[in-house]
């Protein structure tokens, strides 16, 4: 396992996070707490996490309780957690009610990264900005971090939190995977040009990188095929013809397609450590395997040509490119 440092923090976590979606849910307390037990023996010490993951944050917080300041932890705020009104979004309420959640859950006094899990156009942005400079002047959270905000969002609260003097988000997490690609367009140059840490969500693309899917191809079970959310979001036809060509790229070079899509985001170089998760030991183990592939520029680039590159984001591309009119 390496190490990398997130941003200009100096913190160094491991080239792989894991999600703890799972624990508590797909995965029973006893597999959660074994996963975890695997990923410290492969050497991750970054561990991802939200309130609204179910048990996700208390199964954790026992797993973490005996090394916590070995620990790299994050854990997210936004999303619906209870019957009030006031029980979602980024107001300085939710906000306070929340971490305070969190931190019980988990068992700990302070989160490493705290990520603000999507956009509230309900509260100005300098509200949520301020309260989570005050919970980091409070020891509460480290950093403030920031998930599913598009590049412009970013962007203008970095130009508010330089300001102000507000803590300024010191981490990113976008999707981001072989057929969701978006994320390089803006986001990932902006993360560069501003030295923040990016972790990067569903490098399997809910499954669809697994090996299991192709153009007439599906499994009986599983999120692509059982959940209307990920059935949405995987639904173009492009992005099966890419699976069967994935799938038969990683059979031609003897390695599993979860390994090799794990490393494929992991060779991109804005990308500090992508999120893996699984369900039980087995599904760990073939994402765990992508720490040790070596991936060539050749093969980055051959998988990279199985999928759409995204347009740039400035129609001009002769300047890109370099041919001046």
């Amino acid at each position: 396992m390496e190490y990398r440092t997130v941003g200009k923090t100096g913190i160094q976590v491991s080239n792989l996070c894991f999600g703890a979606m799972s624990f508590g849910g797909d995965a029973d307390e006893e597999t959660s707490k074994a996963m975890y037990k695997r990923c410290r023996e492969a050497g991750i010490n970054f561990f991802d996490t939200a309130d609204v993951y179910g048990r996700s944050e208390e199964i954790l917080g026992e797993c973490i309780a005996h090394e916590r300041d070995s620990i790299v932890l994050t854990s997210k705020v936004f999303w619906n957690t209870g019957a009030d009104v006031n029980d979602i979004g980024l107001s300085r309420k939710h906000m306070m009610k929340g971490i305070e959640n969190s931190l019980r859950r988990l068992k700990t006094d302070y989160i490493d990264f705290y990520f603000v899990h999507d956009f509230d156009e309900q509260t100005p942005m300098e509200e949520t900005l301020r309260t989570l400079d005050d919970l980091q002047r409070q020891g509460k959270i480290l950093y403030p971090a920031v998930s599913n905000w598009a590049a412009w969002q970013i962007t203008k609260a970095l130009g508010i939190s330089a300001k102000e003097q507000l803590a300024r988000f010191e981490l990113i997490q976008p999707m981001y995977n072989l057929v969701k690609r978006q994320s390089e367009v803006e986001i990932m140059p902006l993360a560069k040009s501003e030295q923040i840490g990016v972790i990067t969500y569903s490098p399997l693309g809910g499954g669809l990188l697994t090996g299991k899917y192709g153009l007439n191809k599906r499994p009986e079970k599983g999120r692509l095929v059982e959940n209307a959310r990920y059935q949405d979001r995987y639904g173009a036809n492009e992005d099966y013809v890419t699976a069967e060509e994935f799938t038969n790229y990683a059979q031609e070079h003897d390695v599993k397609p979860s390994t090799l899509a794990v490393a494929w985001v992991m060779a991109n170089p804005v990308v500090t450590s992508p999120i893996i998760g699984a369900r039980n030991l087995s599904q760990l183990e073939d994402s765990l395997a992508a720490a040790d592939f070596r991936m060539t520029d050749e093969m980055y680039e051959e998988i990279s040509n199985l999928s759409r590159t995204p347009s740039p984001a400035t129609d001009r591309t002769e300047v890109l490119t370099g041919r001046w009119s």
